[in-house]
């Protein structure tokens, strides 16, 4: 796990990273920390509620192929999930058919990038999901 502390005035806005492409995971990280984003990345989602529980979220950037569960299967489990529900999830994948997005949508997913994406657009949809 990757924690990258900002020392800011205002707080900032806590980011799970979940990719399992070190170079995409690594490349993302860096860019919103350097955008002064708290940031936890992880490889896969065997530790995504034991994180989600320590690190408090503001926002979850989920891939949806990951090594051990898919990126639905978290979602799903995290909108059943009281203590978790609320927190938005922006989906960043190769998935580019309408019917993955369209899935992801019915998930209640707050944006939707297929990769390659400018790293400026998740930024934006950070910042609206998180209402700055």
């Amino acid at each position: 796990m990757t924690d990258a502390l900002i020392s800011e005035p205002s707080p900032a806005i806590r980011v799970l990273l979940v990719e399992d492409d070190d170079f995409n995971r690594l490349l993302l990280n860096d860019y919103l920390t350097h955008q002064g984003y708290q940031v936890v990345s992880l490889a896969e989602g065997s530790s995504f509620f034991s994180t989600l529980a320590q690190f408090q979220p503001h926002v979850v950037l989920l891939d949806l192929k990951l090594p051990d569960i898919s990126g639905y299967q978290l979602m799903e489990a995290l909108r059943q999930n009281i203590e978790f529900q609320h927190i938005p999830v922006i989906v960043f994948t190769a998935f580019a058919f309408r019917a993955d997005r369209q899935r992801a949508l019915q998930l209640g997913v707050q944006g939707y990038f297929v990769k390659p994406s400018h790293p400026e657009e998740l930024v934006a949809a950070i910042e609206k999901v998180c209402g700055r």
